[in-house]
């Protein structure tokens, strides 16, 4: 995730919010300890500056980077669902209810409670149940499962806190976007491989939920043998299950930190590079913002807000970029076959979500040891949880889950009046990215450039919900996943008592 710097303030002002400057959690550089172990990253991007910045909109209040005030460009989550056409499939009733989505994250938010009652008050959101209020049948449930116990939050702890803001991110995108479903927050006790696998096992062992979001990830290589066995068997499990699961596919692009996280190289991310996992990339939105008479905007020569105008590859300030590229564990699953060029091997990510900073989603924060207020977001974190809100709104309509997605997004995508149909073929852009070492040393990684159909920056591209929703109800076969659970054989290597650690993107 990421966030922006702050806004200026205007005449109208309603509200302080909270925008900041760029730093990352994602992104930040290795540090100079030797013989680091490799963990899990969130996927997220965002900044420590609050700002100022509202105007009175229609019926709440909007940002400056919403009206055309601002060089920063923001989406609240009714433009986020008339850009990808989720709006359509709420207004005939499509919400996601009696579905669940777990958000698998690490540590705590410890304050998600308070945020998420804020942000459904401030856009008008339906509440849930488990935020304080006596229980409504009618709404969806809101619940924080620890299966090993829950880590105590430190205020000013830069690991806990980005994930803190990841979980954030994930839970309040994921309710913005399926207002209808359930959500179960499904926290490991750290960042390391053996605990963030072992509450997914609980997840699945327990059938918490119908699809599973992976807001992290870590250099596929870095994964040890034992652990990634693991997961291997635990996706397996979810997939026979007919659950489906999303990843993030990584916030520095074709790069990825090295195992002792003293430099960089080219390298997929796990989890988003196992193939029964859907690794979501990201893409740099364009929408229309909100037209304002009192702005001397005319609404009748400007498309409505949220208008969809187009993508390109998410690639900003040099050295954040969508996730992509091949594997070295996984073969080249058969549902990629004749799709994906340049190789034997499984490719990622499958598809794509808006995961630009600035072009970033509003989000509001409320964790100690950072001011109170909205946030831009941005990074792969926020496609992962918009995707799996997009499949609980598909469940739904389709009385049933339909589990593992892969097959019939790649089957659907090698027809072109499909394909166009339901998914917004990116071909602009690439992932190419400079980091910084250890030794604070420019590492140039040549990343991959878009194109038509699939390429490893954003996959087969970003989703055209209401018509994608029906699309993937056609196709998805009940036997894809358990055809694609005998190609999942990792190649595995390197020392079984090695610990890893997974990182939010």
């Amino acid at each position: 995730m990421r966030i922006g710097k702050v806004l200026s303030a205007m005449a109208g002002l309603v509200l302080i919010i909270g925008l900041a400057t760029f730093t990352s959690s994602a992104g930040v550089p290795p540090g100079n300890t030797k013989n680091v172990k490799a963990r899990m990253h969130p996927a997220v991007l965002r900044s420590p500056d609050a700002l100022t910045a509202t105007v009175s909109g229609p019926n709440y209040s909007l940002f400056t980077c919403q009206v055309g005030l601002s060089s920063r460009v923001c989406y609240d989550p009714y433009q986020m669902r008339r850009a990808y056409g989720v709006d359509k499939l709420i207004s005939a009733g499509f919400t996601g209810v009696g579905n669940t989505i777990v958000i698998v994250d690490a540590y705590q938010s410890p304050n998600i409670v308070q945020e998420l009652n804020f942000y459904n008050s401030f856009y008008g959101l339906p509440s849930m149940n488990g935020l304080g209020a006596p229980n409504n049948p009618n709404l969806p449930t809101f619940t924080q499962v620890a299966p090993d116990g829950l880590t105590a939050f430190v205020p000013g702890d830069p690991n806990m806190t980005g994930w803190a803001e990841e979980i954030t991110l994930d839970v309040l995108w994921a309710h913005a976007i399926a207002p209808g479903a359930n959500i179960v927050l499904l926290l490991a006790k750290d960042s390391n491989d053996s605990s963030i696998v072992s509450v997914e096992k609980y997840a699945v062992d327990h059938n918490l939920g119908d699809v599973i979001s992976q807001s992290f990830g870590e250099n596929e290589s870095c994964v040890a043998p034992a652990d990634l066995l693991s997961y291997n068997q635990v996706y397996a499990e979810a997939t026979k299950k007919n659950i489906t699961i999303f990843a993030s596919s990584g916030d520095q692009g074709a790069s990825q930190p090295t195992c002792d996280n003293n430099s960089w190289v080219r390298a997929a991310s796990f989890p988003a590079s196992h193939p029964l996992v859907t690794g979501v990339g990201g893409t740099e939105l364009h929408a229309a913002g909100y037209c304002l008479t009192v702005l001397g905007c005319n609404p009748t020569t400007q498309p409505p807000f949220g208008t969809y105008l187009g993508e390109i590859v998410w690639n900003e300030f040099g050295s954040e970029s969508s996730g992509g590229g091949y594997s070295v564990l996984f073969d080249e699953p058969s549902y990629q076959q004749g799709t994906v060029h340049g190789g034997k091997q499984r490719g990622v990510p499958d598809v794509a979500y808006n995961a630009a900073v600035l072009h970033g989603v509003l989000t509001y924060l409320n964790i100690p040891g950072i001011r109170a207020g909205f946030y831009l977001f941005g990074g792969t974190s926020a496609g992962s949880p918009q995707w799996s809100a997009i499949t609980a709104i598909a469940d739904q309509k389709a009385e049933a889950r339909l589990g593992f997605l892969n097959t019939a997004l790649y089957h659907i995508a090698q027809a072109p009046n499909f394909y166009s149909a339901t998914l917004h073929d990116i071909t602009s852009g690439n992932n190419s990215v400079v980091e910084t070492d250890s030794n604070k040393e420019p590492v140039p990684i040549q990343g991959f450039n878009a194109g038509p159909g699939w390429d490893p920056t954003t996959g087969l591209g970003s989703p055209i919900a209401n018509h994608l929703v029906d699309f993937l109800i056609q196709f998805v076969s009940p036997g894809d996943g358990t055809a694609v659970i005998a190609e999942s054989t990792p190649h595995t290597g390197g020392n079984l008592n090695e610990v890893g650690k997974v990182k939010p993107h």
